[in-house]
């Protein structure tokens, strides 16, 4: 069992920053891949970003290509996303979530937060 549990949301201004961290409990962290994903009101869960479980693999939706950063810490069981030059549209609840298989797929993960409200006004 892994539990995640996320920080960071807020409200921001177009063109501003936050960084969201997800914190793991258990020592199987590192065994992990960790992907964030976003559901905006009316829409279904979507990709954001994920990182392989040795650091060496990442990926992102296109949206968020040269904006967003997904990074991990495996001492300290935590993944965390940079996202800078915010836009309303990334307007969402953003989840943590874990996956023993692969990145990208929201089947993939097996492991999910409760999410952490992001909103940015234009």
């Amino acid at each position: 069992q892994v539990q995640l549990i996320e920080s960071g949301g807020g409200v921001v201004q177009a063109g501003e920053s936050l960084r969201l961290s997800c914190a793991a409990s258990g020592r199987t962290f590192s065994m992990y891949n960790m992907g964030w994903f976003r559901q905006a009101p009316g829409k279904e869960r979507e990709f954001v970003a994920a990182i392989n479980r040795s650091y060496i693999n990442t990926a992102y939706t296109n949206s968020v290509k040269g904006r967003f950063t997904i990074s991990r810490d495996n001492a300290k069981n935590t993944v965390y996303l940079q996202m800078n030059s915010l836009k309303p549209e990334d307007t969402a609840v953003y989840y943590c979530a874990a996956s023993g298989r692969g990145l990208v797929l929201r089947t993939d993960y097996d492991y999910w937060g409760q999410g952490t409200q992001v909103t940015v006004s234009s």
